[in-house]
């Protein structure tokens, strides 16, 4: 648990560490050491009938049936080297084995450093969220395991949801660096009736939010009048989600939103981040259900 506090506020000072991998190929890729809870040599691999592209099979470890996936295959990576390591991750209410072929060094970088993809990296089957350079120069891909698991396992199925009862529901803010979890979040926001804006990334959503105040200050009208909820992911380049949180808690042009942290980091360390910083509620990704009765319980309240 002192570990888990200390990581967390690692986090609300706009750091993160990443644990640096290789799949066989010259580039370097991260995973966010939050979403680790190991690092093991590759063992047995039980080959399984009819799986999904990308799943090598499943491992017995400590009593738990884990799904292993080549990360490899997964981002369409030809490489004949050998896969000698798993690395045992834990988001979205998921366990499952990345196949990879070395594990290098966990290094600590600032969000402010951390950008989203452009150009050829933002090809890479889709799958990298974000790039940052360490010193010397070397360039790292820090993947999008959300939308990874969504490829793998399929998209988490929206049902049908009952619209809100408001006669003019104000828009919510959606913040968030994963492309499918921006898609996934609208379904859900479409099917309850209520419009929404979004943001890539804390710092993109704090300039939105920045314009919007100084629009309603010059109409002389308070932008809870225009804004009815902020829906924001914890990991996020620029800007993570508890800078942005302390930045709107802390700003009283932004007095009376409330503040939603939809995350697939779910364990009370960062739940526990998240009320540091001010948030209304603190939800794991992702419920398509839950998420509407949160989202319907802020909004009623803000109306």
């Amino acid at each position: 648990m002192n570990m888990m506090d200390q990581k967390a506020r690692l986090a609300g000072s706009n750091k993160m560490e990443l644990l640096l991998f290789s799949l066989g190929s010259r580039e370097t890729f991260a995973i966010n050491v939050f979403k680790v809870r190991e690092v093991c040599e590759t063992m047995d691999i039980t080959r399984t009938p009819n799986t999904p592209r990308g799943v090598e099979g499943i491992i017995s470890l400590r009593g738990s049936i884990i799904p292993v996936i080549d990360l490899a295959t997964c981002l369409n990576l030809p490489c004949d080297a050998v896969r000698g390591k798993l690395i045992i991750n834990e988001f979205s209410g998921h366990t499952q084995a990345f196949l990879v072929a070395d594990v290098d060094r966990i290094v600590r970088v600032d969000w402010d450093q951390v950008h989203a993809p452009r150009g050829a990296a933002a090809g890479v089957a889709g799958l990298i969220t974000a790039i940052t350079e360490l010193p010397g120069g070397k360039l790292v891909s820090i993947l999008d395991v959300e939308q990874i698991l969504a490829n793998v396992i399929g998209e988490q199925f929206v049902p049908r949801l009952n619209a809100l009862n408001l006669a003019r529901p104000l828009p919510t803010l959606v913040v968030d660096d994963s492309g499918i979890a921006r898609r996934k979040i609208g379904e859900v926001l479409e099917k309850l009736g209520v419009p929404f804006e979004t943001a890539s990334n804390g710092r993109d959503a704090w300039n939105k939010l920045v314009a919007l105040a100084a629009h309603a200050q010059q109409e002389n009208c308070a932008l809870s009048d225009r804004i009815g909820l902020i829906l924001t992911d914890a990991e996020m380049p620029e800007m993570d989600g508890y800078v942005l949180t302390r930045n709107i808690k802390g700003d009283k042009r932004f007095e009376g939103i409330p503040v939603l942290m939809h995350s697939s980091l779910s364990s009370l360390a960062n739940q526990k981040l998240g009320q540091q910083v001010g948030v209304d509620a603190y939800l794991p990704k992702f419920d398509p259900e839950d998420l509407a009765h949160m989202v319907s319980a802020l909004l009623r309240r803000s109306a």
